[in-house]
Order: structure tokens, then C-alpha cells, then sequence
């Protein structure tokens, strides 16, 4: 269908492609893979003729129709529904429809033979481009993509750029290309639709390119994977998973040949510097000079799995609650998002909040963060808690004319220029890099600079609100590093799902207006829905119900005010009861201490001191029987 044969491509003195060749069949599901900065995108703007290659060539048969899904479309607006401008994709029927139109309106004047003739011609025509169900196929494709009836009537312009890209790629879908050129479709994609897309992409007839840094998605899209590396296109004949087991492999033997021929380089040099000022051994000595001067030489394997150590520095340990908020509830005007919820968190829960868009994630994570109140209820954050909070917006906040390190030292962590260094080079900025502006680097390198400093900062509660977003596959594996490392509390908002079942022992979604909460990791609970919705469907019920006492995985739960449950369930509660009282009194002791006039009283001092020691003491035995129970 398409090959492109010794393809050359330069950014000024940069090489992207050198002598690249690559042959894309009608029904190939490719994974276009590498590092940033590689030629990703590049290649996709080659295809579609946007650049000019240097050298090499494409050739591509007549009938092929490219559908180019790309972050530009982000700025296309219209004052046209949804509807219309996904059914543009309709060209030539939209046309006839018209035509039809015109020939009806004549009727009313002008009733012929000839005239019934045209009509039943167009007809035919307008059916052959599925007229009749274009409005049909449009309103299931956006309504898969997370569109619901009623905002298909809506103007394009009165939606977020995130939701705009999901017309575009509707219109693109419904002109069914024979090559469909998705650059990061997930990107502006909640799970729902994320999983909607996988299944019409298993049923796609043409051919597809993906560009993405979802490893999930490339496993159930994709058939091939092709690497962008060293100015090549290298193609692994399966998905993402199969490329990481053979590209293993691969590197295992491009690394025993490396060793043995610079074993023999060595040998021969060896030889070269003993022998060359002999006159018997001149003749030989030369001759192995010019073999080593033609020796195509075997590339060491580059190592690309960049491996984190960063040291966290809590200043202060905060206690078993971290945060609790009793009976939210959250609405704008009339729109309710949360009625009556909970939101218990512990010291060392690590929080997937997923999901579909719209449903109130950003909103519960403003309202943990305490930045939005609550319409009702309340919030108590626990003892000792220092919290971060990482969000998209973050990245306008970085000082552009910054230096990276100078950005980092200003963050105010207190850490030394080296250690510094140690995280940043974590996070793929080595060397000279650190003194880049803030104002040159790329979404990804912002990303990575915004949540180096997140990491850095002395909280022991991180709200991380879609950390992965524009990071590539080798920055989300440094970021599961880190937060694997790291020992204090987070929630973090995902639709990466490689990434949510490496971070997370506990799941969070909201259903019916509550927060509800999985004790697990993603792969169990998307075992644990298809299960709830195989027994609704059989039950012939329309929404999904509870899980039969036999399946493999425990309930979820509504977060309720009474905590855990266990065999030892009062016990438990009286230790929890202790544990909250001993905190009120700590906190009165430390305000006691921390008051000034407690110090010109001796005897005071050393009463409230004395005390302190022995509350804190017994906080730590309660603490510690708790977790037991647990």
C-alpha cells in the first residue's frame, strides 16, 4: 500500500531519518514507537505531505485515503453542532442531499418524468454513500467517544479543547480512510472512550499508525510495532509486549557481538602496536590497520531504562488519618456532583481515582486539596500533613526565563545543587541540560520539570491530577520509580492503565453521585466490573448490580463513616475512639508548648512537656495495635 524506501529528513543539523525504509501493508495495525524528539509525529506529517523529505522515497498506490488525527485540530472552531461538524465527514452525501432537496422543493412546480428520473438517480447515489444512516453512524460514534444526546445539538465552540479533539477524530473515523495517522488519540480520552476506541479499532478495515505513550492501548490496537531509533524505523512483527520481549533479545545479541568485536579490535591492535616497527612484521601489521580502518563497526546497545533514586525528606510524620470529609456533597446551581459521600484516607493508601470525564474527579481532588469548598459537609484534614498538589496548570506556573536547575532551587526544598542534579538527571535532564530556559522546553520536559519539583517538596500527601500527561514511555516508568519509592500518601488521576496497576493498592470511582472505593489494584478491579456487568446482562437488568457472593474479588464499598471492618470489629473501634482522642490532646500539648507565656512558668513547662512525652508515647502503642488489627 505504501513504502518508503531510504528516507533521509533533516531538522537543521539534525538527523531524524537516515536511509529509513519501511512497507505499510492495507491491514496493518502499526505502534510508531520511541523516545521524544525522535520523528514520530515527523513521519506522519511525511506521509501526509505536510513535510518534504531530503532524500529517499514514498510511493504510495492511487486509491489510498489518509485520515490524519493530529494535535493542530485542537484550535479548529465552529459555530455548527457537534453533529454537523462530525457528519462533514459525509462530503460528497451531504452534496446529493442537498441536490435531493432542490429536486423535491421543484417538484412543487415542476412535476416530470425527467425530473423522477434525476431524483431516483441521486437517490441511489445518496444510498451508495450511506445517506440514510450517516446522522445514525455520527450520533454512535460521538456518543462512544463520550458525548451524550443532548450535546450533539450543542455549537462546537462551546467545548474544551480536549473534547473538540474527540469531534475531529469522530469526523476522521466516519471518512474511514484506508490509513487512519493517529498521533496520541488518548490523550483528551477517558477509560470509557479509551475502551470504545479499542473496539472499533479491532474491527477497522484499513490500516492504522498509532503514535502513543499508552503501552496498553498499543497492546490491544496494534499487530506491529515499528521503533524510531537511530534515524531508522525498525519493525517488531507484534505489539507493544512482544517489542519488549524481542527487543530484549535482540539487545542480548547485539551485545555479545559488541563484546567480541571489540575483543578482536583490541587484539589486533595489540598486535598493530608490537609489531609495527619490525621490519618481518611491518607487511602484516599494516595489513591488519587497513582491515580495522574497513571494519563496519557493531553499535554498543544504548541503555534506555533509565533507573531513579530519589530521597525523600518528610520534615514531620503525620498521623494515621491523613484526611476525612463526612457527608459532601458538591453541586453547581443544579448540577449535582457529590450527595452525602465520605472521604476517609490513611496514612500510606495509594489512590487510582478513575473514570469517566465529567463524573467529578478534578472537582473531589479540589476539594481534598481544600482549594473549593464543599456546598455541605466537612472537611478535617489529619495531624501533620503536608500536601502537594500537581496539576496540569502547573506548567503555566514555571518561571520561563528560569534556568531548570534555577527553578528547582527556587522550589525551596533546601536540598544542595547536587542533589539536585541527582533528581533531575532522574528525570532525564543530565549535564548542561539543567541550565536549559524553562521558555525552549518541550509539554513532556515541562511535565517532567513540574513534577521533579512536586517530588522534592517535604509533603507527605501528593494529589497528582493526570501526571502522565505528554510524558513518554521512559518518563511514566521514571515516575512509577519514584512514587514506588516513595513512602507517604498520594491520589493519583489516571487513564494510563499501565500506569494506575503500578501505583495503586486502592481504587477509587464515583457512582450514583458517591465516592466508592475497590480495595485493589486496576487489573482486579476491571475484572471485578466485567464480572458486575456480565451478571446485570444476565439478571436483564439496565444498570450494573453488586457481584455474586462467589466472584474471586472482594466488594467494593461506599467510603462510610466507620472505617475498616474485621473479626475483631469492636476492639478495633475502641482503638480508633483512643487514637482520635489522642490526637486532640497532642495537638492541645504542642499549642500549649508552643505558646510563649507557657515558658516563663517553670513548673508549667515541665508539666506540659512531661505530659506531651507520655500522649505521644501512648499514641504510638495505639498506633501500632491499630495496624496490627488491621
Amino acid at each position: 500500500m505504501i513504502s518508503i524506501t531510504d528516507l533521509d529528513f533533516h531538522f537543521g543539523s539534525r538527523t531524524l531519518y537516515d536511509k529509513a525504509s519501511l512497507h505499510i501493508k492495507p491491514k496493518d495495525k502499526i505502534g510508531l514507537i520511541g523516545l521524544n524528539g525522535r520523528g514520530k509525529s515527523t513521519l506522519l506529517r511525511i506521509l501526509v505531505g505536510e513535510y518534504k523529505p531530503d532524500g529517499g522515497s514514498i510511493s504510495m498506490s492511487k486509491d489510498v485515503s489518509l485520515g490524519f488525527l493530529n494535535q493542530d485540530l485542537l484550535s479548529y472552531d465552529s459555530h455548527e453542532p457537534i453533529l454537523i461538524v462530525a457528519m462533514q465527514a459525509f462530503g460528497e452525501a451531504l452534496d446529493i442531499q442537498k441536490k435531493i432537496d432542490e429536486v423535491l422543493l421543484e417538484f412543487e412546480t415542476n412535476y416530470t418524468d425527467d425530473l423522477v428520473e434525476k431524483l431516483a438517480d441521486l437517490q441511489e447515489r445518496f444510498e451508495a454513500l450511506g445517506g440514510y444512516t450517516m446522522q445514525a453512524r455520527t450520533e454512535e460514534i460521538l456518543e462512544g467517544l463520550g458525548f451524550t444526546t443532548e450535546e450533539l445539538q450543542r455549537p462546537l465552540k462551546l467545548f474544551s479543547g480536549g473534547w473538540r479533539m474527540r469531534v475531529m477524530l469522530a469526523k476522521i473515523l466516519l471518512q474511514q480512510p484506508s490509513l487512519l495517522l493517529l498521533d496520541e488519540p488518548t490523550n483528551h480520552l477517558d477509560l470509557p472512550s479509551i475502551k470504545w476506541i479499542e473496539n472499533y479499532l479491532a474491527g477497522y478495515e484499513g490500516a492504522v499508525i498509532i503514535v502513543s505513550h499508552d503501552r496498553e492501548f498499543l497492546d490491544r490496537t496494534t499487530n506491529t510495532t515499528v521503533e524510531v531509533t537511530g534515524g531508522k524505523l525498525v519493525p517488531y512483527a507484534g505489539n507493544y509486549s512482544y517489542y519488549l520481549e524481542e527487543k530484549e533479545e535482540r539487545n542480548a545479541i547485539q551485545k555479545g557481538a559488541f563484546e567480541n568485536q571489540q575483543a578482536q579490535i583490541r587484539q589486533a591492535e595489540r598486535f598493530i602496536e608490537r609489531f609495527k616497527a619490525k621490519a618481518s612484521k611491518a607487511k602484516q601489521a599494516q595489513s591488519r590497520v587497513k582491515a580495522l580502518d574497513k571494519l563496519e563497526r557493531i553499535e554498543d546497545v544504548a541503555a534506555d531504562d533509565a533507573k531513579v533514586n530519589i530521597k525523600f525528606n518528610f520534615t514531620v510524620t503525620p498521623g494515621r488519618h491523613i484526611l476525612r470529609m463526612e457527608h459532601v456533597g458538591k453541586k453547581y446551581g443544579e448540577k449535582i456532583i457529590f450527595r452525602d459521600t465520605h472521604v476517609h484516607i490513611e496514612r500510606g493508601d495509594k489512590i487510582a481515582l478513575i473514570g469517566a470525564n465529567g463524573k467529578g474527579k478534578s472537582t473531589l481532588m479540589r476539594l481534598v486539596a481544600g482549594s473549593e469548598a464543599p456546598t455541605s459537609g466537612t472537611h478535617q484534614l489529619g495531624h501533620n500533613v503536608i500536601m502537594s498538589f500537581y496539576a496540569q496548570h502547573q506548567l503555566e506556573s514555571l518561571r520561563i526565563d528560569n534556568e531548570i536547575l534555577q527553578e528547582m532551587v527556587e522550589a525551596g526544598s533546601k536540598r544542595t545543587e547536587m542533589e539536585l542534579r541527582t533528581v533531575l538527571g532522574s528525570f532525564l535532564f543530565t549535564g548542561d541540560e539543567v541550565y536549559k530556559k524553562i521558555k525552549v522546553l518541550s509539554g513532556g520536559e515541562k511535565s517532567r520539570v513540574a513534577l521533579a519539583k512536586t517530588l522534592i517538596s517535604e509533603a507527605n500527601f501528593l494529589l497528582l491530577d493526570e501526571p502522565t500527561n505528554h510524558l513518554d514511555m521512559q518518563s511514566v516508568n521514571i515516575l512509577i520509580q519514584a512514587l514506588d519509592q516513595y513512602e507517604g500518601t498520594y491520589i493519583v488521576i489516571s487513564h494510563d492503565r499501565y500506569f494506575v496497576e503500578n501505583v495503586a493498592n486502592k481504587i477509587w470511582y464515583i457512582e450514583d453521585y458517591q465516592l466508592k472505593e475497590y480495595p485493589g489494584t486496576y487489573n482486579e478491579y476491571e475484572q471485578w466490573q466485567e464480572d458486575r456487568e456480565k451478571n446485570a446482562k444476565k439478571a436483564g437488568l439496565a444498570a450494573p448490580v453488586p457481584a455474586a457472593k462467589a466472584a474471586p474479588k472482594p466488594e467494593p464499598v461506599a467510603q462510610s463513616s466507620n472505617g475498616s471492618s474485621s473479626k475483631n470489629k469492636r476492639e478495633l473501634q475502641e482503638v480508633e475512639t483512643r487514637i482520635e482522642n489522642l490526637e486532640k490532646e497532642l495537638a492541645q500539648y504542642e499549642a500549649q508548648l508552643a505558646d510563649p507565656a507557657t515558658y516563663n512558668n517553670a513548673a508549667q513547662l515541665k508539666d506540659a512537656t512531661l505530659k506531651f512525652e507520655q500522649v505521644k508515647k501512648e499514641l504510638a502503642t495505639q498506633t501500632k495495635r491499630w495496624e496490627e488489627l488491621v
